[in-house]
C-alpha cells in the first residue's frame, strides 16, 4: 500500500521560496553587486550571495556546514578535481546553458575536468609578482629568486595559497610545478624556510590591498588585482618572472547537495552572456575566457598583456592541477609550518 500524504500551503510554500532563491559562495569581490540585483529583476530568482577569500576555506565550509547547502560555487583549478573526486560536486548539463559556446576552446577540457562535465569556466588568471616603482627599481626585479633576497626583510606579501606559494619555489628550483614527488617538496620547504624572515602578511582576500595601503612595495600578486591597483593611480608593476607565470581558472561548479540545480544553470548561462561578461570582466579587472565578451571590452584591457599575456608567456608558464590527496595534505602540511615560523 502507498502512503499519499497531504501536500501542505507550508510545503508547497518552502518548494517555492527554493525555486525562487539561489545561494552562491564565491570569492570577494568576484560578482558586481549589480549583476546578481540584474538577474534577480529579470527572472525574480533571489540570491543569497556570500564570499571566502581562499580555497581551503571555502572546502572546509562546505564539508563541515550542511545546514544550507549552497547551490552555486566557484573552485580554483586544482580544487575542481579534488571536490570531483571525493563526490562533493556534480555534473552539470551544459545543454542547460546554451551561452557555453561563447567560452573560448582553449580554456575547455583541462585535464582537472575532461570534457567540462562538472564545471564551467568563469574567470582566468595568473599570479605573479607586483612591485611599488616608487619605492623598487622596474629592471631590480626579474625572477622569483628576487623575494629572497634579505634586502626585503619584513617587507613582501604572498597569497595565502599553499599550491601557490610551493609552485613559486619549485619553478624556481627547476623542479615541476605540479609535482607529487614528496623529495621536491620537501625541497621547496626548506627553500621557503629561508624566504619566512622576508614575510609580513599572506593574502588571498584581495592581494592588491597591502599595495594600496602602502603596507608593501613587493609581493606576489594575481593579476587581475596588479591591473586593479593600477587604475587607483598606484604605481605599480606587474612583471611576468622568468621561471614564468602560475596560471589558474576559476569555474562553476554545482555541489552534490545543491538544492536549486535549476536555478544554478540559470545563473551561470545568465554570466555567460556576453554583455554580463564583459561588465564583471570590467568591473574586477579579470580575465575573461568568454570570445563574445572580450569583443565588447575596451582596446585598452584587450592589448593589455597583464590581462592577456601573449602566448609567449602563457606557454612559458605553469597551470596549476590537482594532485593525490595525501600528496595535497602534505603541500597543506608544510605550508602551516612555514606560517607558524
Amino acid at each position: 500500500m502507498i502512503l499519499l500524504l497531504p501536500i501542505t500551503k507550508k510545503y508547497l510554500n518552502f518548494t517555492k521560496s527554493i525555486q525562487n532563491t539561489i545561494f552562491f559562495y564565491n570569492w570577494t569581490e568576484y560578482v558586481p553587486q549589480e549583476i546578481l540585483a540584474q538577474f534577480t529583476k529579470e527572472t525574480g530568482i533571489k540570491i543569497i550571495y556570500s564570499t571566502y577569500e581562499s580555497n581551503e576555506s571555502m572546502y572546509a565550509k562546505l564539508k563541515t556546514y550542511k545546514k544550507q547547502p549552497y547551490d552555486l560555487v566557484v573552485p580554483s583549478t586544482y580544487f575542481v578535481a579534488k571536490m570531483k573526486n571525493e563526490g562533493m560536486i556534480q555534473k552539470i548539463d551544459k545543454k542547460k546553458i546554451p551561452n557555453f559556446s561563447n567560452l573560448d576552446s582553449k580554456f575547455l577540457n583541462k585535464s582537472f575536468d575532461l570534457n567540462n562535465e562538472y564545471s564551467i569556466p568563469y574567470m582566468w588568471g595568473a599570479t605573479a609578482i607586483g612591485i611599488n616603482t616608487n619605492i623598487i627599481k622596474p629592471d631590480s626585479i626579474n625572477s622569483w629568486s628576487d623575494l629572497w633576497n634579505p634586502k626585503y626583510y619584513k617587507s613582501i606579501s604572498l597569497i595565502d595559497d599553499a599550491k601557490e606559494v610551493f609552485q613559486m619555489s619549485l619553478i624556481k628550483l627547476g623542479y615541476p610545478g605540479n609535482t607529487t614527488d614528496i623529495k621536491y617538496i620537501k625541497k621547496a620547504f626548506i627553500d621557503l624556510k629561508k624566504l619566512m624572515p622576508n614575510i609580513i602578511s599572506f593574502n588571498s582576500d584581495n592581494p592588491g590591498y597591502p599595495f594600496i595601503e602602502g603596507s608593501v612595495n613587493i609581493g606576489m600578486i594575481w593579476n587581475g588585482s596588479a591591473y586593479s591597483v593600477q587604475k587607483l593611480g598606484i604605481p605599480l608593476k606587474f612583471i611576468w618572472p622568468k621561471e614564468g607565470g602560475i596560471f589558474w581558472m576559476d569555474s562553476f561548479v554545482i555541489p552534490s547537495n545543491a538544492k536549486n540545480i535549476k536555478g544554478a544553470l540559470k545563473l551561470i548561462n545568465f554570466l555567460l552572456r556576453p554583455d554580463i561578461a564583459s561588465k564583471i570582466a570590467k568591473k574586477t579587472g579579470f580575465s575573461t575566457p568568454n570570445l563574445q565578451a572580450q569583443k565588447l571590452l575596451p582596446l585598452d584591457m584587450i592589448n593589455n598583456n597583464i590581462l592577456y599575456p601573449n602566448n609567449q608567456i602563457i606557454n612559458k608558464g605553469i597551470w596549476q592541477n590537482d594532485v593525490a590527496m595525501s600528496i595535497s595534505k602534505k603541500y597543506e602540511f608544510f605550508f602551516q609550518e612555514l606560517k607558524n615560523l
